[in-house]
């Protein structure tokens, strides 16, 4: 006598998602971690001896105007010090807006920046990619400076990845390459060697000359802008 084999149970569809990305947003306790960190920076930063190079031929122009400022990942931590000391004072704008990933990580980077009064844009080349530039081509819009970390959120280290391009194209503001260098830091373990600078340490700092995308440029001609601000901030930055 012969049994009828049980049928498999039938799959339930998976529910359908919008595919919208709700960037995290930081708690209670990742604000007050924030404005720690954000008072150690600024103790630090006034005991900093600094030197600038300014090869940018553009901060000296007055009134400067709207730029894209670009940095390194693993720089982060003198960013907005040294613009608010060396950049902001001498460029018309409005303020300035920078990109965070819109992971856990760039929620605590927002309660940094918010503290610092940076207009944070929750986006990154893989989340919330498109959404992020429209709102950084309003801030501009508006007359504000821009930031971006060309390599972030994942890298490769110091490899410029093509949102800056994409970005300058449409806004039509030149793109300034900013980097620093530290006598004394520690340097992280992670994919970027982030880093962190120490007291009373020498810190040059760096500007190259602005880059512009025409707004009809084509596919190679960004390519190449896009190496020519590669080269940039590598030669300005050592390890």
């Amino acid at each position: 006598m012969s049994t009828a084999a049980p049928s498999s149970p039938t799959p339930r569809p998976k529910p359908r998602t919008s595919g919208v990305v709700i960037p995290h947003q930081p708690k209670w306790y990742m604000r007050v971690a924030a404005w720690i960190i954000v008072a150690v920076i600024r103790a630090v930063a006034w005991t900093l001896r600094y030197r600038l190079n300014d090869r940018s031929e553009y901060l000296n122009r007055a009134p400067a105007g709207p730029a894209i400022c670009c940095v390194w990942h693993n720089r982060l931590v003198l960013c907005i010090p040294i613009y608010r000391s060396h950049v902001s004072q001498r460029n018309a704008n409005a303020g300035i807006a920078a990109m965070v990933s819109a992971s856990k990580d760039g929620g605590f980077l927002t309660g940094i920046l918010e503290c610092l009064k940076v207009e944070p844009v929750r986006g990154s080349s893989s989340r919330r990619g498109p959404q992020a530039l429209l709102e950084m081509i309003t801030w501009a819009e508006r007359g504000y400076d821009v930031a971006l970390t060309p390599d972030g959120p994942r890298g490769p280290r110091y490899v410029v990845q093509e949102g800056v391009m994409a970005l300058a194209q449409l806004t039509g503001l030149p793109v300034l390459p900013c980097s620093y260098n530290l006598d004394w830091k520690l340097q992280l373990q992670s994919w970027d060697r982030f880093q962190i600078p120490l007291p009373f340490s020498r810190c040059e700092i760096n500007f190259g000359p602005v880059i512009r995308v025409p707004r009809e440029a084509t596919d190679g001609e960004r390519e190449a802008l896009r190496q020519e601000l590669e080269a940039s901030l590598r030669r300005m930055s050592r390890d």
